[in-house]
């Protein structure tokens, strides 16, 4: 009897165990957490009783009249304030300079640079005794100033041949004469305008030559502000794809007076920008088209190549109708080769020549014209953005002399 009792009392004990266990196992078994990649959005709600909970407040409700909608004006006057009329003001165009008696302007200028030339000529011309040895100086003033070994000996002859037949000993008289032969020297009939109109519908084209560090991009820029200054739409052409930042100079010329500049990736094919170039202003009704290239002279060949290929590219489109050598004048007859290479790649219609009022010699406009024979057009005298003046060979030789 004992022994079935005992028996059931441990059934009794182990199905209680059983029992604890099985309801501690759904006590302890719970549901995974959200992954934290979905937050829980939950709506607002009064503030929950806990450590740092406040106890609900009542606040006074306002009526839907009380209410006022949002105004739309509040943004819009934040963003003026941040962006300020400075930044949305457009900047005013440039007013180039008229062209006209420009080079009389910068005379004083031009002629404190080249005074030397005249003022020695004028006092071996007034010694007493012109003899042999005096006008050996002559001639040497002049080899000087960079006028070149033929037309010196031609001024010379004539000179003598004047003041021997004349008898001219007066200062006027000598400045005078002096004047006179000066300007046959330089020439006076020649044609000296820029050509910018082709007598077709397309713009005037004109192409810009010369070796870099002559200031070729530089006055490519000033050339426009001339044609600007003149009444005429222009737009700037890049193609001088080989020189770091040439385009990036190129385009603040043309932004200040209103040039749109065509340009391309540097290292780029220069015919294709010069091809643009005139293709944009042909759709813009521009009148002129201003190509600037390359002035590499590694070999002739690769420039000639170079330059022909533009050339071929742009003729396209219409004729060139201008071609311009730029030349550094404190060069003096070392910028004669430059121009010597030039002239065998591409017909030079026209010259520019720059720094003239540095220490450069005045007779380097003769001596390449007698190079080249073309005129001198353009002139720039200073650093300025509007001291490139077109060429008058009587306010040159003004200056040269002075009064």
């Amino acid at each position: 009897m004992e022994f079935v009792i005992l028996a059931v009392v441990i059934a009794l004990v182990a199905v209680g165990v059983i029992s604890g266990l099985v309801v501690s196992g759904r006590k302890k078994k719970q549901l995974p957490p959200a992954p934290p990649s979905t937050p829980t959005i939950t709506p607002p709600a009064e503030p929950q009783v806990g450590e740092e909970a406040e106890t609900p407040r009542e606040e006074p409700r306002r009526t839907i009249e009380e209410v006022a909608p949002p105004t739309a004006e509040a943004p819009a006057a934040e963003a003026v304030e941040e962006v300020g009329p400075e930044a949305l003001a457009v900047p005013a165009l440039e007013v180039p300079e008229p062209t006209a008696g420009r080079l009389v302007r910068l005379r004083a200028r031009l002629a404190r640079s080249q005074n030397s030339l005249g003022k020695g000529l004028l006092t071996l011309l007034s010694r007493d005794n012109l003899d042999e040895e005096t006008w050996e100086e002559v001639e040497d003033t002049l080899l000087t100033a960079d006028v070149g070994v033929a037309p010196t000996q031609e001024l010379v002859e004539r000179l003598r041949e004047r003041v021997r037949v004349l008898g001219t000993r007066t200062p006027e008289g000598l400045r005078a004469l002096l004047r006179e032969e000066l300007l046959t020297l330089i020439g006076t009939d020649a044609d000296r305008a820029v050509k910018t109109e082709s007598g077709l519908d397309t713009p005037g084209v004109v192409m810009v030559v010369g070796v870099n560090g002559t200031g070729k991009t530089t006055t490519t820029g000033k050339l426009a502000r001339v044609l600007v200054a003149d009444g005429r739409s222009v737009v700037l052409g890049a193609a001088d794809t080989f020189r770091a930042a040439a385009a990036d100079q190129l385009q603040t010329w043309g932004e200040r007076v209103g040039a749109r500049t065509v340009r391309g990736p540097e290292g780029g094919d220069p015919a294709s920008i010069a091809f643009d170039a005139v293709k944009e202003g042909i759709a813009e009704g521009a009148d002129v088209v201003l190509i600037d290239t390359a002035g590499r002279l590694h070999t002739k060949t690769g420039l000639m190549d170079e330059l022909g290929k533009v050339k071929r590219v742009v003729e396209k489109h219409g004729p060139l109708d201008e071609i311009l050598l730029v030349l550094d004048a404190t060069t003096g007859q070392n910028g004669l080769v430059q121009a010597r290479v030039f002239a065998e790649v591409v017909d030079i219609t026209g010259i520019v020549l720059t720094k003239l009022d540095g220490t450069a010699k005045g007779g380097i406009v003769v001596a390449v014209q007698r190079e080249l024979g073309v005129p001198v057009k353009l002139v720039g005298l200073g650093e300025g953005p509007d001291d490139l003046a077109p060429f008058e060979p009587e306010a040159f030789v003004d200056a040269l002399i002075g009064d």
